[in-house]
């Protein structure tokens, strides 16, 4: 994270993440119209975010129902006694853990996944496993988006 993370986003910017969420391809110019600012206005408020951390990068959005061939699962992961920090470490370095939550209940984490193939989604399982700290952990496989 970076360090100058304090910038506090208000309405403004809020809106302006909402718009992006939609169309993060958006000019500057549509994004100034839509928010009713000048375009400078967005061009400092976008540099502010970013510099900030708020704002990580621009994406693109597929169809829900899109099929890239890859695998998508989400593992529920149980840690052992004080070494969640330790584990969440090492889950961030997967390249395959697009995304990694901290939850109650049962499970301590719980992370999704995107593997290439189905070979290199058992290499994921059997790495997370093998982290010191991961005493369990539980895999669902994601077939289809409804």
């Amino acid at each position: 994270m970076h360090e100058t993370a304090k910038y506090i986003p208000d309405e403004l910017d809020r809106r302006l993440i909402a718009h992006l969420r939609a169309d993060g391809r958006a000019s500057l110019s549509k994004l100034s119209e839509a928010l009713g600012v000048a375009r400078g206005t967005v061009q400092n408020r976008l540099d502010r975010l970013l510099e900030s951390g708020t704002l990580l990068g621009f994406t693109v959005r597929v169809r829900d129902d899109y099929n890239d061939g890859t695998v998508h699962a989400v593992m529920m992961v149980e840690v052992i006694g004080k070494s969640t920090t330790q584990v969440i470490r090492k889950l961030r370095g997967l390249p395959e853990i697009y995304s990694l939550h901290t939850t109650n209940g049962n499970w301590d984490l719980i992370a999704n996944i995107r593997a290439a193939s189905l070979a290199d989604f058992d290499r994921v399982l059997r790495e997370v496993r093998m982290i010191d700290g991961v005493s369990n952990s539980e895999t669902s496989l994601l077939l289809s988006t409804v």
